[in-house]
């Protein structure tokens, strides 16, 4: 049976679920089919994709022909680096919703700081979300230092904040800032590339509830409060990733993981990208 998916409220009011699915690399059409329907199914209404995937046309196939409402789906997508700076976000916004077969998108996001269109596409996204395009405007791979850089011009603040954030890659004083900023946060590769699934403490932990040290991570990541989106096209996993409202982890055990903390990545740091304009 399907847990029940505890929802996070944005700061605009706007509220999705804690738990959603990530699409990163399912490029294929009938693996995309197979992957969504199987997540529809076990009670996942939350779908996160980007415009650098180059999978929007594929999962607003999907979606279009999956039997749910739209109005119950959640759907994030993301322009991407080449299409960044304000003219060209908005043209490119409008390709992501033809390309998902919707007329408005739950989530807007900028993919990543780059310091040549860094002003300029918040400004595209402000002006998507005024004219109600999107029912909420975020950006993904901020550091303070971009948040802080973004107020000296921004009218609207960003709503949620995706970043890389797993048991090596804590980043415990950004999400700090992030919630004294009333900032949500969302973590993409919250697995580590399945990194967890080979330590020891994590397989502890799980035995000790009778839960897979993937299932572990997912709720040391809920019970900070953090939107999750992992990705998976194995049926059995994309099952498990939902197990996760059923227990919780110990302080003590909680703090453990947090130790397991290196800074280690599997992504560039933004700081380099946003120098670079780009990877």
């Amino acid at each position: 049976m399907t847990q029940f998916i505890k929802q996070v409220t944005l700061s605009n009011g706007v509220a999705l679920a804690q738990l959603g699915f990530g699409t990163f690399k399912i490029v294929d059409s009938k693996e995309a089919n197979t992957a969504i329907m199987t997540a529809l199914e076990n009670g996942y209404r939350s779908f996160d994709t980007a415009q650098l995937y180059n999978n929007e046309n594929i999962l607003g196939d999907v979606f279009a022909n999956c039997g749910v409402p739209r109005k119950e789906l959640f759907l994030t997508t993301k322009v991407s680096n080449n299409n960044q700076g304000y003219a060209q976000t908005l043209r490119s916004f409008e390709q992501s919703l033809n390309d998902l077969k919707t007329d408005y998108i739950d989530l807007f996001l900028v993919h990543w700081p780059l310091k040549n269109h860094f002003f300029a596409t918040w400004k595209a996204l402000e002006h998507i979300y005024e004219n109600k395009m999107a029912r909420a405007i975020g950006v993904c791979n901020f550091h303070q230092s971009h948040f802080e850089l973004l107020k000296t011009q921004a009218n609207i603040k960003p709503m949620i904040n995706q970043i890389e954030i797993h048991p090596y890659l804590v980043q415990q004083e950004l999400i700090n800032y992030l919630q004294t900023e009333s900032i949500a946060i969302e973590a993409w590769s919250p697995l580590a590339r399945g990194r967890v699934n080979d330590d020891q403490l994590l397989i502890n932990i799980g035995n000790k509830y009778q839960k897979t040290p993937s299932q572990v991570t997912l709720c040391w990541h809920k019970q900070k409060g953090i939107i999750v989106i992992p990705k998976s096209v194995n049926p059995q996993r994309i099952a498990e990733n939902t197990q996760i409202f059923d227990f919780e982890l110990t302080t003590e055990e909680m703090q453990k993981i947090d130790q397991l903390n290196e800074g280690f990545r599997t992504g560039p740091n933004p700081d380099n990208v946003y120098e670079k304009n780009g990877f």
